[in-house]
């Protein structure tokens, strides 16, 4: 369970900005919106956050540094190579920011334990590394790595609450590597499960993308899998009597990243298993390919296999601009999934961007899962929970924010064309 995010020095964000699934000790919708943790320190989480702000207030930049930190963690002892530079996104308005290191830490709850791992670094290489375990109140310091220009090395501090090879990863660790991903390369048992946590439990869809449909072609072949996907596109009123799955020809897209390059996009063409769909009508049925589907139908079967994956897995969902592929009605829709203490029982968490105003609503969210992204004069991002502005309990949210209450807006000058 994602506990916070925070990250600074990154894109269009100067100072640290922090997101937190932290609930307050308000018991608005307590029993559906709200998860208990098994952690002490932090015993009650929030199952959804909504981040709203105009057109490049930087609410994209808090989803592309959890992708970039996710890449990092993921790739850097592997695919990186001795020498090669990271693809530095510092903020660039202050003549300032560009000379310092960029920041990114994550905490999290795994197994009622509290984890805390971040890191820093510069083009050439990481400037600081470090992971906080939280197995009771006072944190048990793993191991912390900084960098010194001085004597142009890195200086590591171990705990003995860290089992393993430890100097042997720390001397493997290349300087544009992290020594959590060497480690772990290195088969460190007790690292592992941090590892895993950050690549796989963080699903993360850019704005302008939509899942691969083959992430849920793969879910219904699992056991009652099929049933759990026909149940979920009916729930949300697609009149789907059933489907099956058959080999088709088809282009799928990935991305590559290449150390300081910025990502790129690859093509492949291949052959994949794809739905086939079955409608039944008054005078009655008729076969459709996914193409031949309506494009809600096309991006809500390709958003369902995420969506009961994190349901299945307790993992978390992170969405930029979700009303960009789905309607209103079926972001209602997943909320009411996600939000509900019968459907989501595994502490399954969804974080989603939005322009969307409609679903600014007290019978959707609480008032501490509702955020803000907005610039400053130097165009630095901020981001700010509604609960600054301690509004009412029967408020009327979505009135509030258009006229500017809460910030967040675009200001529209006159101008005659």
């Amino acid at each position: 369970m994602l506990v916070e995010f925070c990250v600074s020095n990154f894109r269009s964000i100067r100072e640290e900005q922090r997101l937190s699934l932290v609930a307050n000790t308000d018991n608005e919708h307590s029993e559906t919106h709200v998860i208990r943790s098994g952690s002490k320190s932090t015993p009650s989480l929030l199952k959804s956050a909504v981040i709203y702000g105009a057109n490049a207030s930087g609410k994209s930049n808090i989803i592309n540094a959890l992708v970039f930190m996710k890449g990092i963690v993921a790739n850097s002892a592997t695919q990186v190579k001795e020498g090669q530079k990271f693809y530095f996104q510092p903020f660039k308005l202050d003549g300032v920011s560009s000379t310092k290191s960029s920041e990114f830490e994550i905490t999290f709850i795994m197994d009622g334990i509290r984890y805390q791992y971040g890191f820093s670094l510069r083009p050439e290489r990481i400037t600081s590394e470090w992971l906080l375990v939280y197995k009771t109140s006072k944190p048990q310091i793993w191991f912390d790595r900084l960098y010194n220009p001085e004597t142009n090395e890195d200086e590591y501090t171990f705990s003995t609450f860290l089992l393993g090879e430890k100097k042997l990863w720390q001397k493997s660790t290349r300087s544009n590597s992290l020594f959590l991903s060497k480690a772990v390369d290195l088969n460190s048992s007790a690292l592992r499960p941090v590892f895993l946590w950050i690549v796989q439990q963080l699903n993360i869809i850019g704005a302008g993308e939509q899942p691969l449909i083959e992430f849920s072609t793969a879910f219904a072949q699992l056991p009652e899998g099929n049933k759990q996907l026909l149940d979920f596109l009916n729930a949300a009123d697609f009149s789907i009597s059933e489907f099956s799955l058959e080999m088709r020809k088809t282009r799928q897209v990935s991305l590559k990243i290449d150390g300081e390059k910025p990502p790129v996009h690859q093509v492949i063409d291949s052959e994949a298993l794809m739905p086939v769909f079955f409608h039944k009508g008054a005078e009655g049925t008729a076969q459709f390919e996914i193409h031949d589907e309506s494009t809600g139908t096309q991006r809500l079967f390709a958003f369902a296999g995420p969506i009961l994956d994190v349901l299945h897995n307790g993992s978390v969902l992170i969405v930029d601009e979700l009303d960009g592929s789905l309607h209103t009605k079926i972001v209602r829709f997943l909320l009411s999934i996600i939000n509900s203490s019968t459907s989501n029982t595994k502490g399954a968490q969804l974080i989603f961007t939005t322009h969307d105003t409609s679903i600014m609503d007290v019978k959707l969210f609480r008032r501490d899962q509702i955020w803000f992204a907005e610039k400053d004069q130097s165009h630095a991002t901020h981001l700010y929970p509604l609960t600054d502005f301690r509004p009412r309990k029967n408020e009327v949210l979505e009135k509030g924010y258009l006229v500017g209450r809460y910030g967040a807006i675009p200001f529209i000058n006159d101008v005659m064309f």
